[in-house]
């Protein structure tokens, strides 16, 4: 696969090595030369140097013949500029920008592009770490918009319905499993001891749902 990391940070340059050590042409392309001193020394992929909004410098990245392009850099609109023209205007089928000031988002989000913000996800993270470990936040996505969270059915919920048990907070049940296997997501089953619900609860009720969560492990 041929990748284009726009953008020479230090997240930019992370990306590109793990791209290149998993075996993928990588390019990455920064408007200053000193920024590719943060690349790995291992890293073997190519480098240019230019304004990555000109035609020529994405031309000589070789963005007509890329399967994806990540815009890294620190600055918002220029991600979103330049996502949504590879996106757009050379078709590049895989396309993500980073999303550096959450006051931005609005930005990525008028566009239509995937985005992933490093600023929020990393605080929703370390937000879980602080609060009881028994609370189980098994994914998020990049944005911070989707959370999902785990429940482990215990002892005194076995033969009750799902929609007696759970909180009447907005949320949707994304998956039920049961001795490792999958089950109809149906509000109308008899619990067991043990089963597995994993819960993505609305942003507005994600701390009614983590307090309810961390009620029912302690209780």
């Amino acid at each position: 696969m041929h990748v284009i990391v726009v953008g020479c940070g230090r997240l930019g340059a992370e990306l590109a090595h793990r791209l290149f050590q998993r075996g993928h042409n990588v390019t990455v392309i920064d408007q200053v030369d000193a920024a590719f001193d943060n690349l790995h020394p291992l890293f073997r992929g190519r480098t240019v140097e230019g304004e990555v909004l000109n035609q020529d410098v994405l031309r000589r990245a070789g963005i007509e013949h890329a399967d994806g392009l990540a815009a890294v850099t620190n600055s918002d609109t220029l991600n979103a500029v330049v996502a949504h023209v590879a996106r757009t205007v050379y078709h590049v089928p895989h396309v993500v920008a980073r999303n550096f000031n959450p006051r931005w988002r609005p930005v990525h989000e008028a566009f239509g592009l995937q985005s992933v913000s490093s600023t929020t996800w990393g605080a929703q993270r370390i937000e879980e770490k602080l609060y009881e470990a028994e609370v189980r936040p098994v994914w998020s996505s990049g944005d911070g918009t989707v959370d999902l969270y785990e429940l482990v059915v215990p002892e005194r919920f076995r033969g009750r319905l799902l929609c007696e048990v759970l909180p009447e907070v907005p949320y949707v049940v994304v998956a039920f499993t049961r001795a490792g296997q999958p089950m109809p997501l149906a509000h109308k089953i008899p619990l067991e001891a043990g089963d597995v619900i994993y819960l993505s609860p609305a942003p507005e009720s994600r701390e009614a749902l983590r307090c309810w969560l961390t009620s029912q492990q302690r209780a």
